[in-house]
């Protein structure tokens, strides 16, 4: 083998093993960190002034670990009959307590278009019902990787029928 090659495959193994040493470094950062949990705990539609409402999103976060969770962002999308009705962001969240749980609401208006092109579709379909699906991502910082949630169903547009 010729000195150049030698050298070369040397650098490569003090390259690949100084990677490994950071990314194990990086994993010992946070041992025995477990993802908290996010539920959707309410969904409803708000007075307003405009032509359409602006809807209340709410969320129940639960953190199983000894560091208090500091939410830096959350961003999420409402579908509704396969339309994306609202998308939104917001940064004003508060801190979740080591092992606490705490409550965030988030606050958005529709896309009128988009709400155009779902009222078309319901009125073209005799089902009764639309499908619905909400996602958001919430950001925690740069070491762990961003919580997502996602939630969809079914909504029935016909009255209940009251016994």
């Amino acid at each position: 083998m010729s000195p150049n090659r030698i050298i070369s495959k040397g650098l490569l193994v003090v390259v690949i093993l100084g990677l490994a040493g950071i990314l194990q470094a990086c994993a010992g950062l946070r041992p025995g960190y477990e993802t908290p949990t996010v539920t959707i705990n309410s969904f409803r539609a708000l007075p307003s002034q405009g032509a359409l409402p602006n809807f209340e999103i709410g969320l129940h976060v639960v953190n199983p670990n000894r560091e208090a969770l500091k939410l830096r962002g959350v961003s999420y999308t409402v579908s509704l009959g396969g339309h994306e009705l609202i998308k939104g962001v917001g940064n004003e969240l508060p801190v979740i307590e080591a092992y606490g749980e705490g409550s965030l609401t988030l606050t958005a208006s529709p896309n009128l278009f988009a709400g155009i092109r779902l009222v078309t579709d319901l009125m073209n379909s005799s089902t009764g019902k639309v499908r619905y699906k909400l996602e958001a991502k919430l950001d925690v910082g740069r070491i762990q990787p961003a919580i997502r949630v996602s939630d969809s169903g079914e909504i029935s547009l016909r009255p209940s029928a009251r016994q």
